[in-house]
């Protein structure tokens, strides 16, 4: 009579370690996630910090970032003169 009054007991047990044991999977694959997902975004130069995200920039050449400043200049330079002739006439 006495192993079956601790048969419930046993029952309880194995049914509450069933339950941790699916919390335990679910908290290991959502911190997997989670890494996946920073891993990601490192890739594209964002990094968390207790601060917030930072998004860095991809370094470009001095050279290059001079060039396309320049050209951006001058296509509006060229724009506004464009538009300036034909607004007189």
């Amino acid at each position: 009579m006495g192993a079956l009054n601790l048969l419930p007991l046993v029952v309880l047990f194995a049914v509450v370690g069933g339950v941790a044991w699916v919390g335990y999977q679910i908290f290991l694959y959502t911190n997997e996630l989670a890494e996946r997902g920073v891993h990601k975004l490192e890739k594209k130069n964002v990094v968390f910090t207790k601060d917030g995200a930072k998004v860095g920039v991809k370094e470009i050449s001095a050279e290059k970032y001079a060039d396309k400043t320049q050209r951006a200049f001058v296509k509006t330079w060229n724009a506004a003169q464009d538009g300036s002739s034909t607004a007189r006439q």
